[in-house]
């Protein structure tokens, strides 16, 4: 299916701070670099949501029509407690503690994350690359760094000069909108690290202490890489010194993505990326999600309703719905009131992905066509592409789908009415429901029923209830009822449903 005639996609580009049209630079190819976990626990909430926003964008980009690379990375070695230039890789430390090797602590949590993003419905990037399996490319960005004067050695350590990259055009700090003056105020009251010629100034590579387990040989000693420069170096080897779209959480915006900036126009003089985007935070009761809270949940939790505060279990296809039920920009409040409703919308729109499949098209002539309705769905129709191709907003989108329900639920009880609509609009109401929940919501249903058997009990059921053998009636809608499942009377036959 093709985007019909609608308004074009428009993102907000978080460096220009503005939603801009977006135009690819090699259209139809759209190259797309979305920062990835750092492999050393279990995947949290807060991924999840950021990795489902570019699982919908790449999704979205793919349905109407463009060609999409989307690389996203792991980080397996780089990535120091704290997110500075100081203390223990996290993975690391993660596998002294429990006395193993580094990369068993990358699988591990490597194959927790994939489970987890395919629990979700979780399209695979098209290229996943890792810091460790980069490292040729890390230490030539490092020399070519240093040959063009933009980098220093100090005590075996390598860092980017700051100072010396504002001096030649570059500002940094202009995507996250921090003033440099207030960045060095804040940073000289707690950065003692004399080696650094300013304490803006970040590695590229840093030395390793005697106790880091994960190093590698260069020629300046053994070390491992700054975690800014795996991301720098993977985006631009599969997509290019200037691709269209990078991704993240909005806590990457500093330092992260501020100092990848910096290294791409150091290493490639121009910018990088045509559109930086970046999702919002999650909360919880309204209180920012944290584990010293206690109000931090993992995705495993949520599924099994084992947290303390959770009052149930809610399931991936739930959870998914939730999200896409809010702007990626916009805050996500986590609470038992706001899931269960989502649960109940979920069940109502995978009851009409069941009824849709079954509708099929059966010409009348006696039948009067209804243009208002054929208006109707084809005024939802667009508003779905036009709310998509606002800066994805899966929010809006989500109430055209709503209205294009109604008119299934319609076609469902009354078959005349599949006439009345006429073969074209028919279509267009089909498969339009269809592909919007599956191909770029990515939802579908959860539950798995074995329907040969739930039509020999839907009989029975019809003959216990015309024979008022009503205590089997009342077994039957019990068992229904345990598989999630609801029995629907209605006048022209008897049928099941998502139970919402």
């Amino acid at each position: 299916m093709t985007e019909p005639a609608a308004q074009p996609l428009h993102l907000y580009n978080t460096l220009s701070r503005r939603k801009e049209r977006f135009e690819p630079i090699n259209a139809p190819y759209v190259g797309m670099y979305v920062c990835g976990p750092t492999v050393y626990n279990y995947v949290h909430l807060g991924n999840v949501r950021t990795f489902l926003t570019f699982d919908t964008l790449f999704r979205y980009l793919t349905f109407i029509g463009y060609k999409v690379r989307y690389v996203r990375n792991l980080t397996d070695v780089g990535h120091l407690v704290g997110d500075g230039d100081e203390g223990e890789d996290k993975i690391g430390r993660m596998a002294k503690l429990e006395k193993v090797e580094p990369m068993e602590i990358v699988q591990r949590f490597t194959n927790d994350f994939h489970t987890v993003t395919a629990q979700f419905n979780m399209r695979p990037p098209s290229i996943e690359p890792t810091a460790t399996g980069h490292m040729l490319e890390q230490i030539e960005a490092v020399q070519e760094l240093l040959a063009k004067g933009l980098a220093y050695e100090s005590n075996g350590s390598v860092y980017f000069d700051i100072d010396e990259y504002n001096k030649r055009g570059g500002e940094y700090g202009k995507l996250s909108g921090r003033i440099l003056d207030d960045l060095l105020n804040e940073t000289r009251a707690l950065d003692g690290q004399s080696e650094k010629r300013s304490p803006l100034d970040f590695a590229v590579w840093k030395r390793a202490a005697p106790e880091h387990i994960m190093r590698w040989n260069s020629p300046w000693g053994e070390g491992f890489p700054g975690w800014h420069l795996e991301c720098s170096c993977m985006s631009t080897k599969y997509l290019g010194k200037q691709f269209d779209i990078h991704g993240g959480g909005m806590d990457l915006k500093f330092p992260h993505h501020e100092c990848e900036i910096a290294q791409d126009r150091g290493l490639n003089d121009r910018e990088p990326v045509r559109y930086w985007m970046h999702s919002n935070m999650l909360t919880v009761n309204g209180q920012k999600m944290s584990k010293s809270l206690g109000n931090s949940f993992l995705p495993a939790e949520l599924f099994a309703g084992s947290h303390a505060l959770l009052d149930q279990p809610y399931s991936p296809m739930t959870v998914r719905f939730f999200m896409l039920q809010s702007h990626y920009r916009s805050t996500l409040d986590f609470s038992n009131d706001a899931l269960k409703a989502a649960q109940k919308g979920y069940r109502r729109l995978a009851n009409g992905l069941r009824i849709a499949k079954l509708l099929t098209y059966q010409a009348d002539e006696s039948v009067t066509p209804d243009l208002a309705k054929q208006e109707d769905i084809q005024k939802a129709v667009k508003q779905f592409y036009d709310a998509l191709n606002d800066d994805l907003n899966t929010a809006v989108g989500i109430a055209q789908l709503f209205t294009l329900l109604k008119y299934i639920n319609m076609l469902y009880m009354d078959q005349l009415q599949v006439a009345a609509l006429g073969e074209e609009t028919f279509t267009l109401l089909r498969d339009s429901y269809l592909s919007f929940i599956h191909d770029v919501l990515g939802l579908y249903e959860e539950t798995t029923t074995n329907q040969p058997v739930l039509n020999g009990l839907l009989t029975l059921y019809k003959e216990y209830k015309e024979q008022k053998q009503y205590d089997k009636v009342d077994q039957i809608r019990s068992y229904f009822k345990a598989q999630g499942l609801a029995i629907k009377d209605m006048k022209h036959q008897i049928d099941w449903a998502y139970e919402e």
